[in-house]
Parts: structure tokens; sequence; C-alpha cells
């Protein structure tokens, strides 16, 4: 490793990971002279741990309607110029194996580091300078740009880009300094907390559910107007799971949210046909068939009073069924950042060039990926959004 980084640059990026790194790869390809600086030991460390370390890196249907801003158009322009396609493209130029999961979720056949590799490898291509354990002092404007002070030395550029990422999975290296420099150059920022992240619920409700742990079962997950339909996971902690993951991003603290424990059947009809085939079969029994024997024992004992079907009415049944649809819950709270995929907010939209992703307020100075207020759903769109906002501010710093 270099001790120190040269002392002019056309492009400082702030940040190795997917966006800063998809920003060099552009902005070299153009001929920039472009550094790149990572407090952290190595680089793309989110790149290698993402998708159980199989990287899901995009999403064949991605959307702008599957990324949540405070401005619903902003991330249009960015989206379309470089598109799940343009990525896909460059993984097959570099023969890299990559399968559907489900949902147009793409992962690696391999590994994550396949992917970083590839970036690596067209960094260097395009003549991108990367450095690590380089942590950022001070940053200041100058008259031609700005001038970056480092742990490996002092540089000057044109253009600063600030691909720092949020705050989530502190223990890998998220810190705060995007939004300080942002806040410095007079953006303002939207309020940020954890998103993508598994639900807390209070002591008691807890205990009743811990025979659960370990179990998922698929269910639609509501809250307000979003919905989604997912595997729900019991936790030792509370609610995980694609469905709740995704859900948590639209809850706030107070609200309930709305659990369909049998999103494909009409529980009423079921019930109803059940009781005529097996009049005296438990309600627990037969739960226990469409659902688990576990999760039938945990509910009844705790909700759903259990004693043979004959002894229900049809009123009593459709009640029953009607809860199992519409279930209601007021989660605690979430895990937080130590666990959230993504930082919900940040900066501020309104304060970016939606086409350049360049600051309004401070000339040559530019935000991507995580850092900005755009956050992707769960299924590889929040490294859509890296690509194509690195793509978009590397097309013009």
């Amino acid at each position: 490793m270099t001790s120190s980084i040269p002392t002019q640059a056309d492009v400082i990026i702030i940040g190795a990971g997917a966006a800063g790194l998809m920003c060099a790869i552009t902005a070299g390809q153009r001929g920039r002279k472009v550094l790149v600086l990572d407090h952290a030991n190595k680089v793309g460390k989110k790149i290698l741990m993402s998708g159980g370390g199989r990287c899901n890196f995009t999403n064949m249907y991605s959307s702008p309607a599957d990324f949540l801003c405070s401005n619903p158009h902003f991330a249009k322009s960015a989206l379309a110029r470089y598109t799940q396609w343009d990525f896909i493209e460059l993984v097959n130029q570099h023969g890299i194996p990559y399968h559907e999961k489900k949902l147009g979720q793409l992962f690696c056949d391999n590994k994550a580091s396949d992917i970083l590799a590839m970036l690596l490898d067209e960094c260097a291509n395009a003549g991108a300078e990367i450095y690590t354990h380089c942590e950022i002092t001070r940053v200041s404007a100058a008259d031609s740009g700005f001038n970056v002070a480092t742990s490996l030395g002092n540089a000057s550029c044109e253009s600063l880009v600030v691909a720092t990422g949020g705050l989530s999975i502190p223990t890998m290296g998220a810190t705060g300094l995007g939004y300080e420099l942002a806040e410095q150059f007079g953006l303002r920022l939207l309020p940020r907390s954890a998103g993508l992240v598994p639900f807390t619920l209070d002591k008691q409700l807890q205990e009743v559910l811990t025979p659960l742990a370990g179990s998922s079962v698929e269910v639609e997950v509501s809250c307000g107007e979003r919905s989604f339909r997912e595997n729900l996971l019991f936790t030792h902690r509370g609610l995980s799971g694609p469905a709740i993951l995704q859900i948590s991003s639209y809850w706030r603290p107070g609200r309930e949210i709305i659990i369909n424990w049998s999103p494909g059947t009409d529980l009423a009809e079921w019930l109803l046909a059940a009781r005529q085939e097996r009049p005296k079969a438990e309600l627990r029994t037969v739960l226990g068939q469409l659902f688990t024997k576990n999760w039938a024992g945990v509910f009844c004992e705790q909700w759903l009073q259990s004693k043979p079907l004959n002894q229900y009415s049809d009123t009593q049944l459709r009640a029953i069924a009607d809860q199992l649809h519409h279930w209601r819950l007021r989660p605690a709270g979430t895990e937080g950042y130590r666990t959230a995929e993504v930082t919900l907010g940040g900066v501020n939209s309104d304060d970016l060039s939606s086409k350049t992703l360049e600051a309004k307020t401070q000339k040559g100075l530019y935000f991507i990926g995580e850092v900005v207020d755009v956050t992707g759903h769960l299924g590889g769109f929040n490294f859509q959004w890296a690509w194509a906002s690195g793509f978009a501010a590397g097309g013009y710093v």
C-alpha cells in the first residue's frame, strides 16, 4: 500500500462501495484522473456480505416504483440512463455466472467477490486509483474545486463525489461523514432511520412466540397502503424474513402492521369445509395441517380457543378466519442500524440535480448511493440505485 495519495486529481470519490466504484469506472473511462478514498481496510465490504455472500447485484424488474424517496420522481432520470440490463451486460462481459433466485432477484452462482473483482478490474482499466486506510480529516472548497485532507496526505480536485453510504451495519465501518459533508456545504438532510430491518416485539408477546423461533410462513403483511407477500421468519428477538424487512421501510414507531397469515386461501370457506368433512376434529388440529403444528398450538393456546369444529357456528368460524386474515400487531421497534440493510432518509433530493447528482448549492460536489434519500426495496434494488447514481455522476464529474 502506498504511504501517501497523489496531491492532485480531477475527481476524488469518498467511499469505495458499489456507487463509488461505479462512479470511478464511468469517470475514468472519460479520461478523468480519479482517486477513490476509503477509511476501511478493504473495499466493497457490503458487496461481499450481500445476498448471503452471493451478492444480489440487481433485479430484472427494477423500476422507479421500487424506490422510496421524498420526491418520487427524483430517481427516474438516473435509473433510466443506467438500467438493470446495462449492469447485466457488464456482468456477462466478465463471464460471471449468475441465476435468478425469485422475483427477478439476480445472484452470483459462485460468490459476491466475483462482482467486486469485476468492478476493481474495470477501475484499473479506467485508470482509477483506490486507496484504503484513508481517513478523511477535512474537506474545504477551493477556487477551482476542493481540498481534501486525509491521513495519507492532502489532495485537491475539481469534482468531489460523496459515496459514503448510510448508517446501516456500523460493524462494517458505516459513519455519518457523508451527512456531515452535506450539512457543511448547505444541503438539507431528511430524518434518517433503519430500513429493511427486523422488528422487535414487547417482552410478553415475544415470550408467547418464542416456541416458533426459527420457523417461517408465507404471509402478506401491510402497513398503511403498502403490502408485501413474502416469507415471515420468527426469531428470538421478534419478526424478520423478507416480508417484514420490506414493510419495515414503510413502518413508523407506534403504528400497527396487519398480517394475513394465509394470503392464498379463503380461510372461512376452508374452515367451513373442514367442519363438514371432519366435524369432531379440533380447530388446533386442522389449522396445524394448513400451517404447522407448532404455529397452530401457539395461536390456539393464546388467541383462538380450540374445540371440535362442530361446536363452532358459521359466524364464529368466519370470525376466526377474519382474525387470521387481518392479524393486527404493533411492533415494539426495530433492531436498528446494527442489522438494517439500508438507511432511510439522508441528503434531500431536492438539493441535488436529478440528472447529474450535483449539489445545487455547491458546484462540483456530488452525492450518490445510499447517502442520498433514495432507498430501494429488498431484492437487488439498492445495488441498482448504486450503479445508476454512480454512472449518472460519473458522466459529469
